[in-house]
């Protein structure tokens, strides 16, 4: 999975960065997403690895915070002059959030344990470990993402709303059909990675939850990133033709 991310999302990088026939917003801001994607599986897969490997499960303070801190800026983007200011706006916002999240947990008092019953540094699986009253983080994630992860589903759900009202104006069935395959791919995605985060965070928590939060995390941060280069990219006719243009050059 995390060799196929990498993989993928770079390639998207590289080819949307060297062909001008792709400097458009939208191959702009899923280049920007493929950016996010290698940020934030870097930070937890290759830990995940070495532990698997070696056994070690060890992670000091500062690397469990700064894994934190990476992923939840990663996961929380004219004119290309728009693009751009939209694009900073966006990792701003992502890493400010996380920068709130980290000083404020950082702050805690943890008990005895200091066993993390996850595969990374996941905000939730930290709080349970802390000795101190948590009500106020725990109030906090939870407003976050009433207000804006149900918000921005919403916002996204919109949109492909009024892609599905124009696809069905299309008269031949064949065009239809196919748009409503790319676009019920794309659907998968987004219900597959805000489905799962947010499931994780507006459930109760429990002892017997922890399995099931493992689980729908390791969705999010291995699958969606690995899905990602082939559903809204690597299948596109723009992107292979410019694969093949590239190719051609380099022969």
């Amino acid at each position: 999975m995390y060799v196929f991310s990498m993989l993928g999302n770079l390639i998207i990088i590289g080819v949307v960065h060297v062909a001008p026939r792709l400097h458009t917003p939208m191959y702009f801001f899923l280049s920007n997403l493929s950016t996010q994607d290698v940020a934030y599986v870097s930070t937890i897969l290759p830990k995940l690895l070495v532990i698997e490997i070696t056994g070690e499960t060890c992670i000091s303070f500062l690397e469990c915070f700064t894994q934190m801190f990476v992923f939840m800026g990663s996961a929380a983007t004219d004119t290309r002059g728009v693009c751009t200011i939209l694009a900073l706006i966006s990792w701003m916002a992502g890493f400010f959030n996380a920068l709130l999240y980290v000083f404020l947990i950082s702050h805690l008092s943890f008990c005895d344990s200091k066993s993390i019953q996850h595969f990374f540094c996941d905000m939730k699986a930290l709080i349970r470990l802390s000795c101190s009253d948590v009500t106020h983080m725990n109030n906090m994630m939870l407003t976050e993402v009433c207000v804006i992860g149900i918000l921005l589903f919403a916002m996204i759900l919109t949109s492909y709303a009024f892609i599905i009202s124009t696809i069905l104006k299309i008269k031949t069935s064949a065009s239809r059909m196919k748009i409503f395959s790319s676009c019920s791919s794309h659907l998968t995605v987004v219900f597959l990675f805000c489905g799962t985060s947010m499931t994780i965070y507006l459930k109760p928590d429990s002892e017997s939850s922890k399995e099931l939060d493992m689980v729908l995390s390791l969705l999010y941060v291995a699958v969606v990133p690995a899905c990602n280069p082939l559903v809204y990219t690597l299948r596109n006719q723009e992107v292979l033709s410019a694969l093949k243009i590239k190719k051609n050059i380099f022969n």
